[in-house]
C-alpha cells in the first residue's frame, strides 16, 4: 500500500515522541493497534458480504439459465414431434393421393377402352367432328 521504510518509520517513531511524550506513547500505540485490527475485521466483513452477494446473485443467474434452457429444449421437443406428425400426415395423403389418381388412370383407362370399342362398332358413316357423311 504505502512504500514505507526503516527509516522512514524512525523518523515518525521520533516525532511521534516527540509530539506524544513518553507516557502517552504506548496508549497512543494500543489504540492506533486495536484501530488497525478493527478496520481489517470490517473490511474484511465487507469483503465476504460482496463475494456472498456475489455468489448469490451468480447461483440465482445460473438457475435461470438452467429453466430457461430446459424451456427451450422441451420446445425444440414438442416441435420435433409436431413436424414428425405432420410428415407422417403429408406422407399418409400422398400415398392417398397417389392411390387415388392410379385408380382414375386406370378407370380412364378402361373408359377409354369401352368408348374406343364402342366407336368402332358406332362410328361408320360419321367423320371426325361426329357429324354423319352426306
Amino acid at each position: 500500500m504505502f512504500d514505507i521504510g526503516m527509516p522512514e518509520l524512525v523518523v515518525i517513531f521520533i516525532v511521534a515522541l516527540l509530539v506524544l511524550g513518553p507516557n502517552k506513547l504506548p496508549e497512543v500505540g494500543k489504540m492506533l493497534g486495536k484501530g488497525l485490527g478493527e478496520l481489517k475485521k470490517a473490511l474484511q466483513d465487507v469483503k465476504d458480504s460482496v463475494q456472498d452477494e456475489l455468489k448469490e446473485t451468480t447461483s440465482d443467474i445460473r438457475d435461470a439459465v438452467t429453466d430457461v434452457k430446459g424451456q427451450i429444449t422441451r420446445e425444440m421437443r414438442d416441435t420435433g414431434q409436431t413436424i414428425d406428425k405432420t410428415m407422417e400426415q403429408v406422407k399418409s395423403e400422398t400415398k392417398i393421393e397417389e392411390e387415388l389418381e392410379s385408380v382414375l388412370k386406370a378407370g380412364s383407362e378402361e373408359n377409354n377402352k369401352k368408348n374406343e370399342g364402342n366407336s368402332t362398332s358406332g362410328s361408320e358413316g360419321k367423320t371426325e367432328n361426329g357429324s354423319a357423311k352426306s
